[in-house]
């Protein structure tokens, strides 16, 4: 039955009235952060314009076909959860690495390899899942939520390296925003509060474009349809860059299973299963191969829009399904993907700064299931304490090998992670029911 009271149910049909705007919220809320990472990778590896502009529109259709498997899984590959994928920032400076140094067909062949194998991973979760334990999982949520903050703060500044940076007009309409999505988030009712996002970021948008800060020049001497085209380089395969990928597939898997654990804890109200966890990084893992394919860098979960489900509570499949689609379309016809990409970086951080505070939210509400005893204290702690703070000082990783600098020097989930869960490992249970006073 056809109902929009299933827009805060998993399953069911939605009214394409109502599932347009909401599924339009998702690929606003994480669109210009989908394409940044391939159209960086473009400028500093020296790609030809021409190509370049067929990667942007080959990784808009890669994240809506990623999230339509997550949403209706291909065998157990994909969670059956409303998991927005897109092109991942954790492989950047690693791609450009590669690709600068030993070639792009290089870095697609251990695009390839690797992705293969998260795939084969998240098929055999049921082996490793267990050490993923509850307090491992709410560290690993709470140090997303505060990993993103940043990228909230910089594009409410109107983005990093941006020549108006922190300027009066950023301010201005990052602020207009941002009110606009609170003032909906605080009074409106049912259908308008869970559209609090995409209202914002309209409203912020039209008082942007009255400032003259919405540039549509891209629009001139566009075509109306591009097929994407597979195989723009010749994958090869050198053990060197392929090992070193592996690598950031494995930081790529921790961040999809908390993402994966930050979704059900802050909008469906309950803990992910064995299942869902290994299959939302089996997606990930073998949808970044089909990336490869088509040239791109691999593909991960958005936690911007796990922020975005947390707070409007919409996580039908089907109206999720339509934002995946209006991805696809974006990258067959260029006009839809040219108008996004016009949308200034200041109503974007303006949308997003709340929504990233509500992960670390989710992730205090999974650390208070867990229980504030002594063990989970020294865990949680020392993980943040030295994940967040280490990171910060990225110098300090200068001693070690460029591998290690890579995987661990700039990423603060990867370190929460692994210490979390080798302190879970190590430290006696004894007082794990012995609740602090």
């Amino acid at each position: 039955m056809t109902s929009k009271s299933n827009l805060y149910q998993l399953d069911g049909r939605v009214p394409m009235v109502q599932a347009i705007p909401f599924g339009l919220q998702h690929v606003l809320a994480m669109f210009v952060s989908n394409i940044t990472p391939i159209i960086i990778l473009a400028n500093v590896v020296g790609i030809d314009s021409a190509i370049s502009a067929t990667l942007i529109q080959n990784c808009m259709i890669i994240a809506g076909i990623g999230t339509l498997i997550q949403l209706y899984p291909l065998w157990r590959i994909g969670s059956r959860l409303p998991i927005v994928m897109g092109i991942s920032f954790t492989f950047l400076s690693l791609a450009i690495f590669i690709g600068t140094s030993q070639g792009m067909g290089v870095l697609i062949g251990a695009v390839i390899i690797g992705g293969i194998v998260e795939g084969v991973l998240g098929l055999l979760a049921k082996f490793w899942i267990r050490i993923i334990s509850p307090v491992v999982a709410a560290a690993v949520v709470t140090a997303i939520g505060f990993s993103l903050l940043p990228i909230g703060a910089n594009s409410f500044a109107g983005g990093q390296g941006a020549a108006d940076f922190g300027s009066v007009q950023n301010w201005m309409v990052g602020t207009f925003t941002l009110l606009v999505c609170l003032g909906f988030q605080v009074f409106a009712k049912g259908f308008l509060r869970s559209l609090s996002v995409l209202i914002g970021l309209i409203a912020g948008y039209i008082v942007a474009a009255c400032m003259g800060m919405v540039n549509l020049s891209g629009l001139q001497d566009i075509g109306i349809v591009s097929l994407p085209q597979l195989l723009p380089f010749k994958p090869e395969f050198e053990l060197g860059a392929i090992l070193s990928i592996i690598a950031i597939y494995l930081v790529s898997a921790t961040e999809t299973i908390g993402d994966t654990s930050a979704l059900c804890s802050g909008a469906i109200h309950r803990a992910p299963t064995d299942r869902e966890l290994g299959a939302s990084v089996s997606c990930d893992g073998f949808v970044s191969s089909v990336a490869g394919l088509f040239g791109c860098t691999p593909i991960t979960s958005f936690s911007q829009n796990v922020g975005l489900a947390a707070m409007s509570g919409v996580v039908n499949r089907f109206a999720i399904a339509t934002g995946a689609c209006i991805m696809i379309l974006g990258g067959i016809f260029p006009i839809v993907g040219t108008v996004l990409t016009a949308i200034p970086q200041a109503v974007l951080g303006g949308c997003t700064i709340m929504m990233f505070g509500s992960i670390m939210y989710a992730g205090f509400g999974m650390l208070a299931k867990c229980g504030f005893n002594n063990r989970n204290m020294v865990i949680v702690a020392l993980s943040l304490s030295v994940g967040l703070g280490f990171t910060q000082a990225s110098e300090m990783f200068s001693i070690f090998p460029q591998i290690v600098r890579t995987v661990f020097a700039e990423n603060c989930v990867a370190v929460v992670f692994i210490l979390a869960v080798v302190l879970n490992l190590l430290l006696p249970k004894e007082e794990a029911n012995s609740q602090s006073e």
